[in-house]
């Protein structure tokens, strides 16, 4: 009968469903050819109905039936019809193909679940069909367009049932061919029974931020046949990514009805059994299974079609107590992964993965902070234009950008309806209140921790695991791992520790060191006990050792005192605190080894200030300020030291050593000095002088203060060069009276002397620093000459003594070289190489430019004759930007003449640029500051003669001559001045 129908005007269905052609695209056909197809299609459903053997698939053929046969009667545009006519011939012609060999006694599991949902269907169209013939309204609707609406979503609905349908029975299909080989091999085994049902993939999260670049690549590695292992602690959005990454398109393309998503979550790993993980694993692929072997229906189901699988909260069932599971569970992970065209994605904190398995494994990394700052501010946007925005940022800094953590602190400020501040409060007070507003792993910072800690591994280690991780916490490097025995010698299992701790993502190793992110920790500090005294104590040990061992020389000690240094830091603020008479000493000697090895700013300064001292502790606590003061004028911090060598001289007072008061005396006084405050310097001396503590002190000491004083005095020009050094060249002190004679030589040549003479006498004094203690006095007597020869234009001698300076100081690891070798990119300068000077003064070697970054002071001078390099080349731009950015570094740091220097240098250039105004205001400024040092004026440079500015640049020059020539006038020459300017303005305008 069908072949009655001519081919022109009907397309033969199609029965696989995938490609089905959509309702659309099918051609309208004259009403009398559609009724002649519904005369056939009726007819083949008919015959069909009566040769089937199953009761449930005979009633569904003639409910299909029924449906055609009132289309037939009441259509009355027929071809809008046609598409759900085909839909039914593929009904009657899958029904036919599936029930062969089937009766009602031994229909399959699979295939009744099938039958059942298109039944279902197929009697829902039915029954509207009815009931719109019923109302009399089938005629009047169906043509229009919405009934072409209705008919499309039937169409819809039943190529819905018949892809499952299409899948059972290919499943169903793979089933008889396994049996049949059990059969052959004997195997009289059961077979299981298969029920499946559809199962969507979870949502993709809708805050998702910052995994772009990883989601691209773990697509690409799934798309190229890899399996993947997203291993991380709680809270780092391992199965957010997972869930992304189901629904990229290439995933989906590749794996369009088959991307399942199956959870361990809430499973206790002391309970879960081999057979518990196989049920979980088929409800999440939607099928129920029964019998002994529950991986042959899911093996038999995923070899149907390449399906991807992500499998959830892996850890619980890696950890498993059950032996069986742990025998078991793996080896079934690897047959399925060996399934051709499944790809497991398994996200777990442990890294105890099945080992039979090529896993591509992928640490979890934190959030970049602008996809934490995203995150954060889409929660709480009302920070995010405040006042604390900056604030926020540094918080989601302090939390190691942990998404949880992050989102967790969004929420709680939100559901609270906090301020900014009044967050930033809380945080303060109590982190961990902050972090576990709720219950429940995704609500408490706690409750995710706390299923780690559970883990059957971590239980393994006794108390130990947990103290372990109590002192990795403690320490804000955590635990070396080269040193981790040495830390910790009773701990022998150390190791095998830090190990497990890993494996469960606790922990995780950077640069040789076990750390912990930031929210463990406060976890961990607010929920486990401080580390144990034996513990404590052996760290203590080991690093209080190692701080007095060290030295100056590069060495081992000082190799453990750069790599460990915030650990160490951290010791001794704990034991300020706690045993501060019995940490004086350590502190001391770990801020020498800082000053030597690593100049930083440190948080030991509030814990020293913090202590509170008594009688007993005076001179401990002071000796250990003095030793701070000095790292921070060794940072160029000089207010700071200043104020540090303060404290330190009052502490001295009180316990009447007058000695170390005159040292903090006169270290605060050199401060001032080399900040171009000279009167300051000068003043503070004096002042000394007339105090108690002068009588006290020895005649050394007392020479001592009158080097420093002197050292003020000559910059200000207040004494003659003769008298200068003086007092101080005689002193006992061989290294006190020598430095005195070379700066005694140094005044009378900034004061004009004869420089024949100086030279003499400095050559002399040099061959008098041999011993290797006065090396300062043999460079200061170099540097001297250096200036002489420069000063002379004898340019190659001063290249060269500069060069023997730089050498000499070269093993010392100071900022020192880079000092020198900005003076010799200064000569290079002056004989014209520029191209040599700025390669002198801008590629000075990584460990100085580290160095640099640490020493404001250093930073200044190289600023400041990067400018002079740029103004004697006639670079007058990039000359105006390093005079402008060196002003602004003395702002900050509070320096004086290096200030003048470069107001000077700008009013040059606005000066050669024809901008007289401006160059006067320059130069107005640079007169005020040399007031506010006790400079005068002419001699701005007279004691830095490598600070001059080439000869051709003359405005200051004719600036101060005007100024002085002003001063000079009487009350009526300057009347007459005045009014002659005023009358020659006014004819201009």
């Amino acid at each position: 009968m069908l072949s009655k129908i001519p081919k022109s005007r009907v397309k033969k269905p199609k029965t696989d469903l995938l490609h089905a052609e959509p309702a659309s695209e099918i051609k309208e056909f004259r009403d009398e050819d559609v009724s002649q197809l519904l005369d056939v299609t009726i007819a083949a459903i008919n015959i069909t109905q009566n040769l089937i053997p199953i009761d449930l698939a005979k009633g569904i053929l003639a409910t299909v039936a029924n449906i055609l046969m009132i289309a037939q009667l009441v259509i009355k545009n027929k071809s809008a019809f046609l598409a759900l006519v085909n839909k039914c011939k593929t009904i009657r012609e899958i029904l036919e193909r599936v029930t062969k060999d089937t009766t009602n006694d031994n229909l399959p599991g699979y295939l009744a679940h099938a039958l059942s949902e298109l039944n279902s269907s197929v009697n829902d169209i039915n029954n509207k069909v009815i009931s719109r013939k019923d109302q009399g309204l089938l005629k009047r609707f169906f043509s229009a367009t919405i009934d072409r609406d209705q008919i499309a979503s039937w169409e819809m609905n039943i190529d819905r049932v018949l892809v499952l349908f299409n899948t059972e029975a290919i499943a169903g299909i793979a089933m008889k061919v396994e049996r049949l080989a059990r059969g052959l091999d004997g195997n009289t085994t059961s077979a299981n029974v298969l029920k499946y049902h559809s199962i969507e993939p979870p949502s993709r999260p809708s805050m998702f931020y910052g995994r772009d670049d990883l989601v691209a690549e773990l697509t690409a590695l799934i798309v190229n046949g890899e399996h993947i292992a997203l291993i991380g602690p709680g809270g780092m959005g391992k199965s957010s990514l997972a869930k992304a990454i189901l629904h990229e398109p290439l995933i989906i393309e590749k794996f369009p009805d088959r991307r399942f998503f199956v959870t361990y979550d809430g499973l206790d790993p002391s309970t879960i059994t081999f057979e518990t993980f196989m049920a979980h694993f088929a409800r999440a692929l939607g099928i129920e299974i029964t019998g002994p072997d529950p991986l042959c229906p899911i093996s038999t189901f995923l070899h149907s079609a390449s399906a991807l699988v992500v499998l959830d909260n892996a850890e619980t069932f890696e950890e498993a107590s059950a032996l069986s599971a742990l025998e078991k569970i793996p080896p079934a992970i690897a047959k399925i992964a060996d399934i051709r065209g499944v790809i497991l994605i398994l996200m777990s904190r442990s890294r105890r993965n099945a080992t039979d398995v090529l896993w591509r494994m992928m640490d979890i990394p934190p959030l970049d902070l602008s996809s934490a700052e995203r995150l954060f501010f889409q929660t709480y946007p009302r920070a995010r234009c405040s006042d604390s925005e900056e604030e926020i940022k540094d918080l989601l800094r302090e939390l190691d950008f942990h998404p949880l953590s992050i989102n967790l602190l969004a929420h709680t400020a939100w559901q609270n309806d906090w301020s900014p501040a009044i967050l930033l409060k809380r945080w303060n007070n109590r982190p961990s209140a902050v972090l576990n507003p709720g219950k429940g792993k995704l609500q408490s910072l706690s409750d995710t921790m706390q299923l780690s800690l559970d883990s059957p591994s971590i239980q393994g280690l006794g108390e130990d695991g947990r103290r372990t991780l109590a002192i990795i916490a403690f320490l804000p490097q955590g635990l070396n791992d080269n040193l981790a025995s040495n830390l910790l010698p009773s701990l022998q299992q150390v190791d095998t520790i830090c190990d497990v701790l890993r494996m469960q993502s606790l922990v995780y190793r950077q640069d040789n060191f076990i750390k912990v992110l930031a929210p463990i920790r406060h976890y961990v500090q607010d929920s486990l006990p401080l580390p144990d005294s034996t513990r404590l104590q052996e760290i203590r040990t080991f690093y209080y050792r190692t701080v007095q061992q060290c030295s100056k020389e590069q060495d081992g000690h000082a190799n453990i005192i750069i790599s460990d240094h915030f650990n160490i830091e951290r010791v001794v603020a704990f034991d300020l605190a706690c045993i501060p008479e019995e940490t004086y000493r350590a502190c001391s000697e770990f801020l020498e080894c800082l000053m030597w090895h690593l100049p930083r700013p440190t948080t030991l300064t509030p814990a020293i200030f913090n202590v509170i001292e008594n009688s007993f502790t005076y001179e401990l606590k002071a000796y250990c300020l003095w030793d701070l003061g000095y790292l921070y004028n060794t940072l160029s911090q000089l207010t700071d030291a200043m104020k540090i060598f303060k404290a330190a001289g009052a502490l001295f007072l009180a316990t009447g050593n007058h000695k170390m008061v005159a040292e903090c005396v006169t270290s605060c006084a050199d401060r001032y000095r080399c900040q171009g405050r000279f009167i300051q310097s000068q003043q503070l001396l004096e002042g000394f002088q007339r105090s108690e503590s002068w009588e006290y002190l020895s005649e050394p000491t007392k020479d001592r203060v009158w080097y420093f004083l002197d050292r003020a005095r000559m910059c200000t020009f207040t004494a003659s060069a003769d008298e200068l050094f003086v007092k101080s060249s005689d002193s006992k002190g061989h290294l006190c009276g020598l430095e005195s004679k070379i700066w005694h030589w140094r005044a009378k040549f900034c004061y004009g002397g004869d420089i024949v003479h100086v030279k003499e006498r400095l050559e002399n004094l040099l061959l008098q620093c041999t011993c290797t203690q006065i090396c300062f006095a043999r460079r200061d007597a170099h540097l001297r000459l250096a200036v002489v020869a420069f000063c002379e234009d004898r340019l190659s001698e001063a290249m060269g003594i500069l060069q023997k300076i730089v050498e000499m100081a070269e093993g010392e690891r100071s900022h020192r070289v880079l000092w020198y070798t900005v003076l010799k990119a200064v000569v290079a300068s002056k004989q014209g190489d520029h191209a040599l000077a700025r390669e002198l003064v801008y590629k000075a070697p990584g460990s100085l430019q580290l160095f640099e970054l640490h020493s404001a002071f250093v930073f200044l001078h190289r600023s400041y004759f990067s400018a002079c390099i740029e103004l004697t080349a006639g670079a007058y731009d990039r000359a105006e930007s390093h005079f402008t950015a060196t002003i602004e570094g003395c702002d900050v740091q509070g320096h004086l003449d290096f200030k003048a220097y470069s107001k000077r240098g700008l009013g040059e250039i606005a000066f050669v640029r024809g901008d007289f105004a401006l160059a006067a205001r320059y130069f107005t400024e640079t007169r005020s500051l040399c007031t506010e040092m006790g400079v005068p004026e002419r001699h701005l440079y007279s004691c830095d003669p490598f600070a001059v500015l080439p000869d051709k640049f003359i405005a200051w020059t004719l600036f101060i001559e005007v100024m002085r020539r002003t001063r000079e006038m009487s009350e009526a020459e300057r009347m007459e001045l005045q009014m002659s300017t005023e009358i020659a303005m006014t004819q201009e305008d």
